[in-house]
């Protein structure tokens, strides 16, 4: 996660909102680590978890993340989780919980769904106060 965190601050300095994400591979090893960039790429798909996913595929040269963890500082939205099933990952673990946009305990609930064709574990509320208050902080700078 404090990788995760270490992308979500790069992200809030570039204006973006600060989600980091970050993709191990079953031993631990990172793969890929990824910050927002919706903003600067001015693509509303361009979210820290979809671009670490992305590159963590093409690192491993497989489009199956097996095995893997994704790591994020903000609940995976809709899109995301999605994603994390399409990609095939074992675990997700997020942050800070969020009750608008969160597509994995709140919101749609992607896993839950019975048309979901893989369920990773998710493990969320690691780290929930540090990821939180990124958040905050930086929509509080907006205010």
């Amino acid at each position: 996660m404090e990788q995760a965190i270490c992308e979500a601050r790069a992200a809030a300095a570039r204006g973006e909102v600060p989600v980091g994400a970050v993709v191990t591979d079953a031993a631990g090893r990172i793969l890929a680590a990824a910050g927002n960039r919706v903003e600067e790429r001015g693509d509303p798909s361009a979210h820290a978890e979809m671009l670490a996913l992305r590159a963590a595929a093409q690192a491993r040269g497989d489009k199956h993340l097996a095995g893997c963890t994704l790591t994020v500082t903000l609940e995976p939205c809709a899109m995301c989780a999605q994603a994390a099933s399409l990609f095939r990952v074992a675990r997700v673990v997020f942050g800070a919980y969020d009750p608008k946009g969160g597509g994995t305990e709140h919101g749609a609930r992607v896993f839950a769904h019975p048309q979901c064709n893989h369920v990773p574990e998710v493990v969320g509320g690691v780290r929930e106060a540090a990821c939180g208050a990124l958040l905050r902080r930086f929509f509080a700078g907006l205010r």
